[in-house]
């Protein structure tokens, strides 16, 4: 880990190009809503290993532009059927923590008790927002990420029932189509993500969106 800084107490992040080549540019400091913010406005993101901060800005990065999103003929039919009902910042807490304890194809969660407290945090500060499919009356999937300018920071998602976070997913994204956010930053591949839409494009590029689309 040698050439990586380590933040301290002071409010402040090593320029994006100093990361190491899979993206990790920074460890420590905490997860105050100042650093946080600084963080999503500089194109970083963070991850936790244990109780360590690591933060994050790799190169490429994966996005969503909205206006590409695809939906498949059998989402189509879920987005009709009625089967789900579209809600929005109802239930934020539930929806950080049913993605903290989801389970994974890949190691363990990064989100931790401080992680879960800091998002609610800025939730109720109006950054930290959620997208949420009902089942019945009961919360069946949902995502949940930062909202700065016309930028979505996406962060987790889960599913309790097959396809309810892409049916939380594709509805957030038609809502944030019609409020003209531009870009939706995806961070890593993956695979359920690509098969909406998303895409790798250059750091460079990223970050000047970023600069562009965040006052």
């Amino acid at each position: 880990m040698s050439g990586l800084s380590i933040l301290d107490d002071k409010l402040w992040f090593p320029p994006a190009g100093a990361s190491t080549e899979d993206g990790l540019l920074a460890i420590g400091g905490d997860l105050s809503d100042e650093r946080l913010l600084l963080a999503y406005r500089s194109g970083i993101f963070p991850w936790f290993d244990d109780a360590l901060p690591l933060w994050w800005c790799p190169d490429p990065r994966f996005v969503l532009f909205p206006s590409e999103l695809k939906v498949s003929k059998s989402m189509q039919q879920v987005l009709r059927n009625g089967r789900f009902e579209f809600k929005m910042n109802t239930s934020f807490e539930k929806v950080i923590h049913n993605c903290k304890i989801a389970k994974r194809d890949h190691e363990g969660t990064w989100i931790t008790t401080e992680v879960e407290r800091a998002y609610m945090r800025l939730h109720k500060k109006g950054y930290g927002v959620c997208a949420e499919a009902w089942c019945n009356g009961e919360l069946a999937g949902g995502l949940y990420g930062i909202l700065i300018g016309k930028i979505f920071f996406g962060e987790s998602m889960f599913s309790l029932i097959s396809n309810a976070s892409k049916f939380a997913f594709i509805n957030y994204v038609y809502y944030l189509i019609k409020k003209d956010v531009r870009l939706i930053d995806c961070q890593v591949y993956t695979q359920h993500l690509e098969s909406l839409g998303a895409r790798m494009i250059s750091r460079n590029i990223f970050l000047d969106m970023v600069k562009s689309y965040i006052p």
